[in-house]
Parts: C-alpha cells; structure tokens; sequence
C-alpha cells in the first residue's frame, strides 16, 4: 500500500522532525545535540537519529525502524522505555573507536502503524539528556 506524504508528515511532526519521501520509505532524520570527538576532532556526523517506516500494509501496519545514537549512561533508561512499549531492540553498538564521549548506537524496529511507533519513539526520547532535534 503506498505511503501518502500526509502520514510522512504527521509521522515527523510526532518526532518533531521533518519527513522525506524516498522509494515508498517515510524518514526522519534528526541529531543530538552534544559536543562528541573522535581522536581529539570535532565531529557532528557521528550522532545522527534516524526514524523511518516502510511496507504499509492494508491494516495499517508498516516495518518501523530507528538507530540513534546514545551516550552509555542514557542506555538503561531508554532501552528500559523502547522495551515497555513493545520496541525490540535489535542491536546496540559502537561505530567509532576513541570517541569521547563513549557513543553507542541503538537499533529498534517494531510491525505496528507508524504513528503509533513515532508516539512511542517520542516518549522514549523524554529519557535522553537531551532531546534530538531536527537537522537544519
């Protein structure tokens, strides 16, 4: 079932970003926002947060994903809010060696309507230190 940019949109608007069409997939793509290095260098790259949905069936079901990335003392508390709505948690990892602070990056994916998931997601960034915001 094709995405309509009308649900792209309200989907964004619940994570507060902006939605982007691209071959039948609804992303959102937001960043942290705290000052990270990698081997003493500034870097804004390594701290994306990217929420998509995709595969809308007839019911209103759609695969939703995510991977943001987190700081190591925020894992307990957000993994503990994705896991008690029913997120799972597919992947927690490192990309970068020699970061400071310690980044780690958090995958979650769900099968349910995507507004639901972006209800879910939005609560679960209540638990970051700092919300994600959308990318300029």
């Amino acid at each position: 079932m094709p995405i309509s940019h009308s649900l792209c949109e309200q989907f964004a608007a619940i994570i507060q970003g902006k939605g982007s069409m691209n071959n039948g997939v609804c992303s959102v793509s937001l960043s942290r926002q705290f000052h990270a290095t990698i081997q003493g260098k500034s870097s804004i790259s390594i701290v994306p947060v990217d929420v998509l949905f995709e595969s809308l069936d007839s019911n209103g079901n759609a695969l939703n994903l995510a991977e943001i990335a987190i700081l190591q003392e925020e894992i307990p508390s957000f993994m503990h809010a994705v896991v008690q709505q029913g997120i799972i948690v597919s992947a927690l990892h490192n990309h970068w060696l020699y970061t400071s602070p310690l980044i780690m990056y958090i995958h979650l994916q769900s099968v349910e309507p995507p507004l639901n998931f972006a209800k879910k997601i939005a609560y679960a960034f209540t638990f970051l230190k700092s919300p994600p915001i959308a990318k300029k």
